[in-house]
């Protein structure tokens, strides 16, 4: 490895592990704050703690990696231009593409690394994570219950409105599903307005005290008639109701056991194949089965059997089936086939939100599966994203470089998030939506890069500006008309000039109205006399350098606000056109109009500040401060550019006499 190769490597390691380290500090202290409630008040080990953190870790990886490599690659190569090592660099002819070519290899190598970590490691940091939270969370029963669900709590099922207390022991608005003996069911229902847990550290019996509210059991007799007959059933109501809950088994959690759980998030990518594979097979087989059902259920088949059409027989008459049947017979026919009608409906309705969790379950597993390459990439793309806007904007250390960091990424992280989301129920396939960050990204990234290459600006609107303006603008747009129009340039006279007044003529020609000829004879006569063309550079009197910058400012402002124009012009016209045929049945015509005109303001904004910077330009040479003396001009002048444009030509000739 050549000295230059290892340098830049190892100031981009030094940055990318203080960089990685400060992310995982700030991420896991968040993640603390987000399972607070989880850990907080439970009296855990400090190895469960710890444990619980380094579980929860590697799901932040996925997070920090990428945005250590943006934030790295832009203070790294930002910190190279800024000291001008860059400079340095490009004058030895060693391009950006080379600097970078070290960087690009071990990038290449992370991206390969993360992938096994996202396939291997992270699988069974979820499972381990899940496990762990589900043991800590039977640690203490009160802890595991949740506001506004129902909770299962061995026998009983309960669900509060709301809980208060330093360990939510105090309850409001509870509701209590138990069940009763050896049946299946939940029989006794049991409501309060208040409720408390009670423990003591020496027994193994959590009491919970209920406290005014109503009790209902339905009583289940030996004999199946009578329950399904008669219902009999037990209410009252308490003011004060005690239920006894053995939390022997609470109390005596192993955290190192490990359930089965099969989670798109704990599978690998051999896993995630065939859980993709074996979940269409049974939607597949859900549907069939249901598409069946649904098809006896209209007897279909036995209209096949009881009537066979013959050749004479046609299916497109339209008959009255009804006319056959008496009144009331048609009646029960009609409310039969509503009854039908609404039935297959509500299975239909069903079925669809059952097949909706399967599809989003399939979909989940899916971009679980793509996710885990598409993270190579995204850290391939944010290198290249990073490097060259370091590059351009040439500005290294914390400040500016983390926030366009954060912009860029906060970006790529909901655009990603965004098409997962709606991957979910299909509105965007799921491959799709797992590369759609990264792939948005790819050109921006060519792009950088190409721009950093070529040395050029980060965004270059002159590109297309120049052409518009030489195609909009005319050539007496270009050329200055002269002020002092001089009847005849008879350059014999000059002979009889004196020195003094030749130098004026040389110097200030434009100002004269003179012509390029009458100047370049003006200084033959000089150089006859002994005085030469550099003599009068160094002088200063070759030309009048304040009137020629003046001159070009107020071209340009002709040109700049000419172009402006007729930006302006298209966005009142198709702004108003189309919010116009927006309202009609021309409104697809309408939006495209508003779109034009959007985009027409944006390009009239620009190219505006252009014509006012030639004009504060222009008037630093009278030494006025155009930009706070023209403010009102300048407002007024964005509605009514075409009455600004006419008065500033005219006034800027005007005062382009002044300069001297």
């Amino acid at each position: 490895m050549k000295i230059l190769d290892r340098y830049i490597l190892s100031t981009y390691l030094k940055t990318f592990f203080s960089v990685f380290t400060i992310l995982m500090m700030i991420f896991i202290l968040q993640s603390v704050w987000v399972y607070i409630s989880e850990l907080a008040g439970k009296d855990l080990e400090i190895e469960i703690v710890l444990k619980f953190l380094l579980y929860v870790s590697p799901r932040i990886v996925i997070l920090v990696l990428p945005l250590t490599i943006l934030l790295a690659s832009i203070m790294v190569f930002g910190g190279f231009s800024e000291n001008y090592e860059f400079a340095a660099m490009k004058s030895t002819g060693i391009s950006l593409q080379r600097a970078m070519k070290s960087l690009s290899v071990f990038i290449v190598f992370l991206a390969v690394i993360s992938f096994f970590f996202a396939n291997s490691v992270i699988p069974y940091a979820e499972f381990n994570f899940y496990s762990l939270r589900r043991n800590i969370a039977k640690v203490k029963p009160a802890m595991a219950i949740a506001e506004g669900q129902f909770n299962q709590l061995n026998e009983i099922n309960i669900k509060v409105a709301e809980k208060s207390g330093e360990n939510g022991e105090f309850l409001r608005d509870v509701i209590i599903h138990q069940k009763k003996g050896n049946f299946t069911g939940n029989f006794t229902v049991i409501k309060s307005k208040t409720g408390e847990f009670i423990s003591d550290d020496s027994s193994n019996i959590l009491q919970l005290v209920l406290f005014d509210g109503n009790y209902y059991d339905e009583v289940q007799p030996k004999d199946y008639t009578k329950r399904t007959k008669n219902r009999p059933l037990v209410k009252s109501t308490f003011e004060k109701y005690i239920i006894n809950i053995d939390v022997s088994q609470f109390n005596n959690i192993d955290f190192e056991k490990k359930e089965t759980i099969t989670k798109h998030t704990m599978l690998n990518v051999v896993d995630l194949k065939t859980a993709i594979d074996s979940l269409n097979i049974n939607r597949n087989n859900v549907l069939t089965t249901f598409s069946e059902t649904m098809l006896q259920r209209t007897n279909q088949h036995t209209l096949n059997l009881n009537y066979k059409l013959s050749e004479q027989d046609s299916l497109t008459e339209t008959v009255d089936i009804l006319k056959l049947y008496k009144e009331r017979k048609k009646i029960q026919l009609i409310d039969l086939s509503l009854n039908t009608i609404k039935t297959a409906k509500k299975d239909l309705n069903a079925k669809s939100k059952t097949m909706l969790n399967t599809l989003v379950n399939v979909n989940q597993h899916i971009v679980a599966f793509h996710d885990k390459f598409a993270l190579g990439l995204s850290c391939i793309i944010l290198f290249f994203v990073g490097a060259p806007l370091g590059a351009l904007i040439r500005k290294g250390g914390i400040g500016l470089p983390l926030v366009i960091a954060i912009l860029i990424f906060l970006t790529y992280h909901f655009i990603g998030l965004f098409a997962k989301n709606s991957s979910e129920d299909s509105s965007i396939d799921p491959v799709v939506a797992a590369w759609l960050s990264s792939l948005i990204l790819l050109p921006f990234s060519i792009y950088l890069t190409n721009r950093a290459t070529k040395d050029r600006a980060l965004i270059d609107f002159d590109s297309i500006l120049i052409p518009l303006k030489h195609l909009l603008t005319s050539k007496s747009d270009s050329e200055f008309v002269d002020i002092h129009q001089i009847a005849s340039e008879d350059t014999s006279e000059l002979d009889q000039f004196e020195n003094h007044k030749l130098i004026d003529v040389v110097k200030n020609f434009r100002q004269f109205g003179l012509s390029l000829n009458y100047k370049q004879a003006a200084l033959k006569i000089l150089n006859k006399r002994g005085i030469s063309e550099l003599e009068l550079k160094m002088g200063g009197n070759l030309s009048n350098q304040n009137y020629e910058n003046a001159l070009r400012n107020y071209i340009d402002f002709k040109e700049n606000s000419k172009l402006a124009l007729v930006f302006n012009l298209l966005t009142i016209v198709l702004g108003f056109g189309g919010s116009i045929l927006s309202n009609n049945e021309f409104s697809t015509i309408g939006q495209a109009m508003s779109g034009i005109a959007v985009i027409s303001l944006i390009f009239f904004v620009i190219v505006f500040q252009k014509t006012t910077s030639n004009q504060s330009d222009f008037y630093k040479l009278l030494n006025v401060k155009f930009l706070t003396n023209a403010f009102v001009f300048i407002i007024l002048g964005i509605p009514l550019f075409f009455l600004y444009r006419i008065f500033f030509i005219k006034k800027m000739k005007e005062d382009l006499l002044k300069i001297s």
